[in-house]
């Protein structure tokens, strides 16, 4: 009896949807065992029939379907394919054997998972319930690029799954060779799945390179790929140091519960003893939280040389924590210490960092028009103490000294910024507050002129400030296309010092001091557009007039967070060009600039801007020296400033340059550059930053320092490359760090060997060497080899 395509009696189709479920349970069963398909675990637990949807629709589509009265089974022949649910099923023959209760796909059957996994087979064989079956050459292509081959495999009371003759590996792209093996892969003799215990287990398990065996492994497990987190062993690293001596780091992964885990690492070291490292992570509904801990009692501490870092007890403590308290508001920390400033150098293995010697804990909220944020930090620094008579400033510590007590304690930063919804006299109106209080335990002084003129880059004891700024603003553009944007600001701010430096006579003798600000000012432009046949330029005059009274207690009050001015072309058109709320900048000042654009239609985009700023009258704030004397040398003090220019260069095709730079006002010669190149050509990935920064005598710098930094990779095959990086100080004519390597990466391996040396330390006699070793087996994992040495 011969039935036509696309048979749809429902008797079929009731068969038809049977033979598609057994077919995606069996495949779904020999999936679990591979390990590299991650992206399928979720589909495949507990057994694909039961995701299947019982109600979706079943096409089966074939050359010719019979049905045999006489051993009553159900054929379909000649590219069969079947559709239900989204998944696919081919083969040259399906076979059901109603008395048996066995169905059977032979001839290249191929399965496409919905997810996108693809098994391939040349015979399946599964009884109805699905609990028994047997699949013969079977392959399974994942999404994540990895493969698993096996000789055959059968299942058996619904949970075990065993494979003959197995093979786990990562597939490479289709353009290489389609014979070339894979450069690593696992062979088994025999793999079993457990699907109760969700254990995977191999049996006379071998590692091979290029089809070469390297390890034999007798018994090797992992957790099943349903299982995204499984208490176990992580891969292991190696150590080779000088001061440390030999070591392997042996990580161990607690999972506790589904929300939080512990990994634990021990490092036993030849000649410091055993060194532990553990992190806990907890992940709540609202947020997360972890904390980690590292450290060890040092066996042979005189191996070190800094202070505190020959103690015996050396180790750090970390916490990060991050919450959603309520709709737009977050609270977090990141919190660091450690027992000396050397640790994380000397043990560049643990498992943290120091956060940039900043430890923090933040309450923050925004919405579109405002934003509120809490914060408090403390600094431990890293830099050893250090001793420089020139600079020591009489009745105080000595320069380089005392330097983590020379720190202060940040508690509280406020910050509050509001946008006004509705325009307020036709402009927009926004305010700013901030209030910031710090406590520093040691004045940090120094002189210029061997002490008689003290400047302070902190002074001992408590000083807050708060701050209100209100900035209105409104643009208007006439039909020439000139734009006018008149603004006006209105600041004020009151500090309160308390228990100052009694030696430190330039503060203020009062606690409390207020402090006012108004200004108004014009700023106009006026863009020319001119097109041609390939792009497009716009050449834009741009001017602004600031006109306020002079700054009030100038060199009376503490400056911590208004310490840097860096004049180039982002700070030219700001009002007030202090980098923080300490100074505020007083006088009348006319900012001008000609900013120019290029646009090319092939994708070429140069744009530059070159200006100056004008003191007009008033007293000029970058004139008058601070507490810290820092404003001397800005480029600002003087009535007619340096000049500022910048220009950026991106091609579109890999090639992009960028550089800001402030010359000289009387013969154009360079006070600060800074230019950065990046470039892809080719095999090569480049990149060159250049920085060069003029003696500035009045805070201390007596030379010019200029320091070049450059990397480059070259990829000399498909899969090899060197690559290498230099700091160079031009000034000194002396290499800060340098280092080369070589590495190899493909789809599933990677390999490195990187030497590096370092001499940015305190005495440039010291060099740092290191030896990087890495490698990577993608979804094993990777493990590393280093080892370093102090001449």
């Amino acid at each position: 009896m011969s039935f036509p395509t696309f048979l749809t009696t429902e008797t079929w189709a009731k068969k038809g949807r049977l033979l598609a479920a057994v077919s995606l349970c069996a495949v779904a069963a020999t999936l679990c065992l591979a390990n590299s398909a991650p992206a399928s675990a979720q589909d495949v637990a507990a057994g694909l029939a039961d995701q299947l949807d019982p109600n979706a629709e079943l096409l089966l589509e074939s050359s010719e379907i019979t049905y045999d009265f006489d051993r009553d089974l159900i054929v379909a022949t000649g590219n069969v394919q079947v559709y239900y649910d989204g998944n696919t099923v081919q083969a040259h023959q399906i076979i059901f054997d109603r008395k048996s209760q066995q169905l059977k796909a032979t001839g290249n059957v191929i399965f496409i998972e919905k997810n996108g996994n693809v098994v391939r087979t040349e015979e399946m064989v599964l009884s109805e319930d699905f609990s028994e079956g047997f699949a013969r050459a079977l392959q399974i292509d994942t999404t994540k690029r990895t493969r698993f081959i096996a000789e055959q495999a059968r299942r058996e009371g619904d949970n075990i799954t065993s494979i003959e003759n197995g093979v786990y590996t990562v597939y490479t792209k289709p353009t290489n060779p389609p014979n070339k093996p894979p450069l690593w892969r696992v062979r088994a003799e025999k793999i079993i799945h457990n699907q109760q215990e969700k254990i995977i287990r191999f049996e006379n398990a071998a590692f091979e390179v290029y089809g070469q065996p390297i390890a034999f492994l007798p018994y090797l497990s992992m957790p099943d790929p349903t299982v995204t987190r499984k208490s176990g062993f992580l891969m292991p690293s190696g150590i080779v140091n000088d001061k440390l001596g030999y070591g392997v780091t042996v990580p161990y992964y607690w999972a506790l519960s589904p929300y939080y885990d512990v990994t634990a690492i021990l490092t036993p070291l030849t000649k410091q003893g055993l060194f532990g490292d553990v992190e806990y992570r907890h992940r709540f509904a609202a947020g997360q939280v972890s904390v980690a801990a590292a450290g060890l009692f040092q066996a042979q501490p005189s191996q070190f040389n800094t202070p505190r870092a020959d103690d015996r007890w050396r180790g750090a403590i970390n916490s990060k924590g991050t919450f959603s308290v309520a709709r737009d508001w977050t609270l977090g920390w990141d919190l660091t210490y450690k027992s000396d400033r050397q640790f994380f150098k000397d043990y560049s293995f643990t498992s943290f960092s120091d956060n940039g010697e900043t430890s923090e804990i933040y309450f923050e909220g925004h919405t579109d028009r405002n934003a509120l944020s809490v914060r408090a930090y403390a600094f431990q620094i890293s830099q050893e103490d250090y001793t420089d008579s020139a600079f020591n400033a009489n009745g105080f510590s000595p320069v380089g000294s005392s330097l983590q007590d020379k720190q202060p304690l940040v508690l509280p930063v406020v910050d509050y910024d509001y946008v006004f919804a509705d325009p307020v006299l036709a402009g927009e109106l926004a305010l700013t507050a901030n209030f910031t209080s710090l406590t520093r335990d040691e004045t940090d002084a120094f002189s210029i002129d061997g002490g008689t003129t003290p400047k302070f880059r902190g002074v001992d004891g408590t000083f807050s400030r708060v701050s209100l700024k209100g900035n209105w603003r409104k643009t208007f553009i006439d039909p020439l296309g000139q734009s006018f944007t008149p603004f006006a600001y209105m600041r004020g701010d009151l500090f309160f010092l308390a228990s100052p430096d009694s030696d430190v006579t330039a503060l203020t003798g009062e606690s409390f001091v207020g402090r006012a600000m108004p200004a108004v000012g014009l700023e106009y432009r006026y863009p020319f557009i001119a097109s041609f046949d390939g792009g497009n330029q716009i050449l834009e005059p741009v001017a602004q007039i600031v006109a306020r009274p002079n700054e009030q207690r100038i060199g009376e009050l503490p400056n911590d967070d208004a310490q840097s001015i860096v004049f180039d072309t982002t700070t030219l058109f700001d009002a007030d060009k202090f980098s923080g709320f300490d100074r505020a900048e007083g006088g009348t000042r006319l900012n001008v600039g000609l900013n120019y654009k290029l646009q090319l239609d092939s994708g070429y985009y140069v744009s530059g801007l070159f200006g100056r700023s004008y003191h007009l009258a008033g007293d000029n704030s970058y004139a008058t020296p601070d507490i810290l004397g820092a404003t001397q040398d800005s480029g600002l003090e003087t009535d007619l400033s340096d000049y500022v220019g910048s220009l950026y260069l991106d091609t579109q095709y890999g090639v992009k340059l960028g550089t800001q730079a402030r010359l000289d006002k009387e013969d154009f010669t360079f006070n600060r550059v800074q230019a950065q190149a990046s470039a892809i050509y080719g095999p090569v990935v480049s990149s060159l930053a250049y920085a060069f920064l003029n003696a500035q005598p009045d805070v201390g710098i007596d030379s010019p320092r200029e320091e070049l930094l450059g990397s480059a990779s070259l990829r000399i095959e498909e899969n090899w490359r060197v690559f290498g990086s230099v700091r160079y100080d031009l000034e000194n004519s002396d290499f800060v760090q340098d280092g080369f390597g070589v590495g190899y990466d493909d789809e599933g391996f990677s390999l490195s060997i990187t030497y590096a040396e370092d001499r940015s330390r305190n005495d440039g006699d010291e060099v740092d060497r290191t030896l990087y070793f890495r490698i990577g087996l993608r979804t094993i994992g990777n493990t590393q080899v280093s080892s370093g040495a102090l001449n």
